[in-house]
């Protein structure tokens, strides 16, 4: 239990970091920073360590490409949804869990049923 507790509050000490950090970039790109935040927070899984690895990459993203003057639509690109699935792509999110589940479930129902409809293909 104490083991949690010390990592809870050096995620949140990370946490904190991570957002002063945001706050010295550009406008435009803190305003992109928040939309993409908020969403990919939405997806976070288990205890969100992985998506906090992940802001942690992306503010150093924007912060070099800032740095670089580069607008940071060149950098997302104008979809920033599809951004942001391909920046996240192999981070642990919520649905991972339920996307396993509903696949273990249909395989345990059906799995035989689907091993003789290939085998008789």
């Amino acid at each position: 239990m104490l083991k949690l507790i010390k990592k809870m509050i050096r995620d949140k000490k990370e946490y904190r970091e991570q957002m002063a950090r945001v706050e010295a970039l550009p406008e435009d790109y803190r305003f992109v920073f928040s939309k993409i935040h908020e969403y990919m927070w939405s997806l976070a899984g288990g205890d969100g360590s992985d998506m906090l690895k992940a802001q942690q990459e992306l503010i150093e993203f924007f912060e070099d490409s800032a740095a670089n003057g580069k607008h940071v639509l060149e950098v997302t690109g104008e979809d920033v949804v599809g951004f942001c699935d391909e920046f996240l792509s192999d981070t642990k999110k919520w649905t991972d869990n339920f996307r396993e589940k509903l696949n273990r479930d249909m395989i345990n129902k059906l799995g035989k049923k689907i091993i003789h409809i290939r085998a008789s293909n």
